[in-house]
């Protein structure tokens, strides 16, 4: 028997503080079943714990093995641990609790779990998993639609309940849409209760809805801040292409994506936030080559190339991004890239990957061509991508296409030299100084210079 959410979130609030400055990349995840014992064998969460994508789908399935086969995931646009912790009844006084309903059910359920710090993108690839290991397509119902279903206790079956969240800023609407999906999380588990159909269910969303900084502690904070200036990054999960085994092969990711030539075209939304159904339609995955292509509505396609080749010198194998084309009807362009290389076991990150000489360039005009490929301009900022061994979701190690060696580092270590120098020299003349061997004898005879007339 769960002993509550949210006395298990008290407990946490005293040990969030070496996570909250980094929880602005994660979300919480509440597992709950009419099955007992489902999570007794794993592992508890402690404060500072950041639940990885794997650890998540052992959670996922001990529940599945063990529990119902009726899975239901209540998917919210934005959700953080502390929408529980300012509008829940944290220290028992429930009356102002806006999650009435999702208490009752955390404490009494017979097997119930809280994660209150999982990755951004194993939430957002939960769907997908589920989808996988069920083996049937999601059902996305609401309260009206749930009525109408007949389900099957032995037949599995994954239903998914969207939940809003407010885009105001204030904390009345927040409390009010907040206090709504709660009321529509009870009504649907009433109506499977109602029916006698046992299910498991899982409470996330896509994103965090706070976004802790890191100056906003007095005492503690984490991180540097002297110099720093703090940026929004965008939390979606990478842009992926599977292979023949529904695997991803292939990892893209960049905070921007802008192409112009006549005028300019913002394609982030479009390629990472709502993509098209064929948005990778025609990228390839080999062992000694990739091709990553995006496709856009507008008539506009990027294409980049990838060489995997194995040097003697280093004993391993590096990839290239050779080519990244552009197609837009008749009009062409095709840049080069031989500086964007890693080892083919990481990845590669740069700040800006551009045709700009503002920011390089790293792409650069192919000469050979005879379409007009220099009124194609392209920035990518942030620009992450792995096209060889990829391991689920997550990148491996970058290599980034900063230098060690920056201008401030040679300016250090040219200013250390020349003190070192100095002082060098400095002990040098010390040490090199010697007493004299005699002294004049002021008590020894005077000398007498005859005079002569």
């Amino acid at each position: 028997m769960a002993t509550g959410m949210f006395a298990l979130l008290s407990a946490l609030l005293l040990l969030e503080a070496p996570w909250r400055a980094a929880s602005s990349q994660q979300v919480p995840v509440l597992l709950w079943s009419s099955e007992s014992s489902l999570w007794s064998a794993q592992p508890s969460t402690h404060g500072g714990h950041v639940t990885t994508d794997l650890q998540l789908n052992q959670y996922v399935d001990a529940a599945l093995c063990n529990g119902p086969k009726n899975v239901l995931l209540f998917l919210q646009e934005k959700l953080s641990i502390e929408d529980f912790t300012a509008f829940g009844g944290v220290y028992g006084n429930k009356q102002d609790s806006v999650f009435p309903n999702l208490e009752n059910i955390m404490e009494s359920s017979p097997s119930s779990l809280v994660l209150p710090a999982v990755d951004w993108y194993a939430a957002n690839i939960l769907p997908t998993y589920l989808k996988e290991k069920l083996g049937v397509s999601p059902l996305h119902v609401d309260p009206s639609t749930l009525l109408e279903l007949r389900l099957d206790a032995n037949i599995p079956s994954l239903l998914i309940v969207s939940l809003p969240y407010t885009s105001s800023a204030g904390l009345v609407a927040t409390k009010d849409v907040l206090r709504t999906n709660d009321q529509m999380i009870g009504q649907v588990l009433s109506t499977l209760k109602s029916g006698g159909i046992p299910c498991t269910a899982i409470l996330t969303a896509f994103r965090p809805s706070w976004v802790n900084r890191e100056n906003d502690f007095g005492v503690g904070s984490f991180g540097r801040q002297l110099l720093a200036v703090e940026a929004e990054t965008p939390s979606y999960p990478p842009l992926s292409v599977n292979d023949t085994e529904n695997k991803p092969c292939i990892l893209f990711w960049a905070s921007n994506i802008t192409v112009s030539m006549d005028r300019e075209l913002d394609l982030t939304n479009a390629t990472f936030i709502s993509p098209g159904s064929q948005i990778t339609a025609g990228s390839v995955c080999r062992n000694d080559s990739a091709v990553l292509a995006l496709n856009y509505n507008n008539d506009i396609r990027i294409i980049f190339r990838f060489d995997n080749r194995r040097y003697p010198v280093s004993a391993r194998h590096w990839f290239t991004m050779t080519h990244v084309e552009i197609y837009n009807g008749t009009v062409n362009a095709t840049f080069l890239a031989p500086q964007v290389n890693a080892p083919s076991n990481y990845s590669y990150h740069c700040e800006f990957v551009s045709s700009l000489p503002l920011y390089g360039p790293l792409l650069v005009r192919n000469t050979s061509e005879s379409s007009p490929a220099f009124t194609w301009r392209i920035t990518i900022t942030d620009f992450q991508i792995q096209a060889f061994n990829v391991t689920g979701m997550r990148f491996s190690y970058a290599s980034d296409c900063a230098g060690f060696f920056s201008p401030g580092i040679w300016m250090g270590l040219i200013t250390t030299l020349l003190f070192v120098f100095i002082l060098t020299y400095g002990l040098h003349m010390v040490m090199s100084l010697k007493t004299m061997d005699r002294f004049d004898d002021p008590k020894g005879p005077s000398i007498s210079v005859p005079q002569t007339e």
